[in-house]
């Protein structure tokens, strides 16, 4: 018997639970990338990129192709491309909302001062 989807979804969002991993399908929504080209945008060893690359090609988000000595990846489907989009999206108003709240904060009167 298969796994229910709640429980998919989630071995899917925790292989998206690392920022080097995010940051590497950030990349690839814009192009194919060399392992070279991604080395200092990601900004980690390159045995650390290797085993993000291999979390990734493991559960179908990317594929690999080599071209001479050169590793090239893509993503596997363009709606990565569009999660990641939908999470900025989410993530804009989330912090939209704490700003609100910050600056609501800081306007009012203090708690331990009496109003001017």
């Amino acid at each position: 018997m298969s796994a229910p989807l709640y429980q998919m979804k989630a071995e899917f969002f925790k292989t998206l639970g690392h920022p080097a991993r995010i940051r590497v399908l950030e990349l690839l929504s814009e192009r194919e990338h060399a392992v070279a080209e991604m080395l200092p945008e990601v900004g980690i060893e390159p045995a650390h990129l290797s085993q993000q690359l291999a979390i990734l090609r493991r559960a179908n988000l990317v594929a690999s192709r080599k071209e001479g000595p050169a590793v090239y990846y893509a993503l596997t489907s363009p709606q990565i491309a569009e999660l990641l989009r939908v999470a900025r999206t989410i993530l804009s108003g989330v912090l939209a909302g704490q700003q609100e709240l910050l600056a609501s904060l800081q306007s009012g009167p203090h708690p331990t001062q009496p109003p001017a």
